[in-house]
């Protein structure tokens, strides 16, 4: 049996990349150097680990709009770098005394634009306003949908955090229309009215269409999930993230 470290040798950086959370073993971060390899497990290296690797789309005093890319987490869970890390590094370079606040999350498979508040002010106006805001998303769902249709679920969340439809619990709400069909699969241009955790992949997934990739609720193992929030309007201005799957 192999050792994770003998395994990341082959990286200069490879005690960094422990340090830093940035090694995943089928998925889980491990820092632990002598952590057992069966040989069968899937080693994913995640680079960004400096604010120099996001791309930033829109910066002014009151906010940061950035492209997030899969797999990588928008907020921390103990455990590996963040979206809100590297950017609240990004912003504490020309004043230490810079903040960012989180107004909304994307999960770690799905890339696509987020924005952050740089003061409180305008967290609390966006979060109070934030069922207001255009969000669009583009996704690849297996099998061919309707032209259009609006989903509406009521959803809820078990204990493992598996969200489901029920009979009760948040109402979410997700409009789409079909782009295009791409072998045997849809192109879907979608756009949330309500923000519910996981929502688009469970509508999606409960009208029998899982998007590509979604091991969670779809059982896809594609290369990634093929979903990206490309789009967001607000105060008057339109943000666009390109998205090739």
């Amino acid at each position: 049996m192999e050792r994770l470290i003998d395994y990341l040798k082959k990286y200069k950086n490879y005690k960094t990349l422990l340090k830093n959370g940035s090694v995943l073993v089928d998925r889980k971060v491990v820092t632990k150097y002598d952590y057992i390899l069966k040989g069968n497990e899937a080693i994913t290296i995640n680079k960004y680990n400096k604010s120099k690797d996001i791309k930033i789309i829109y910066e002014d005093k009151d906010i940061i709009v950035v492209d997030k890319p899969y797999n990588l987490l928008t907020i921390s869970n103990g455990k590996g770098i963040s979206l809100y890390n590297l950017v609240s590094e990004y912003v504490k370079k020309n004043n230490k005394k810079n903040k960012i606040f989180i107004v909304h999350r994307l999960d770690k498979d799905t890339s696509g634009l987020v924005v952050f508040a740089k003061n409180i002010k305008i967290k609390n106006y966006l979060q109070n306003n934030w069922d207001k805001v255009e969000r669009r998303y583009k996704a690849i769902v297996i099998g061919i949908t309707k032209d259009n249709d609006i989903l509406k679920n009521y959803l809820k969340e078990n204990k493992n955090h598996y969200v489901y439809v029920s009979n009760s619990g948040d109402l979410a709400i997700t409009i789409y229309k079909k782009i295009k069909e791409i072998n045997n699969n849809s192109l879907l241009d979608i756009n949330i009215k309500t923000g519910k955790k996981n929502q688009i992949r469970v509508q999606l997934s409960n009208i029998g269409h899982p998007i590509l990739g979604d091991k969670k609720y779809g059982n896809s193992k594609y290369k990634r999930l093929c979903l990206h929030a490309y789009k967001l309007v607000l105060f008057d201005k339109e943000f666009i993230s390109e998205i090739d799957f």
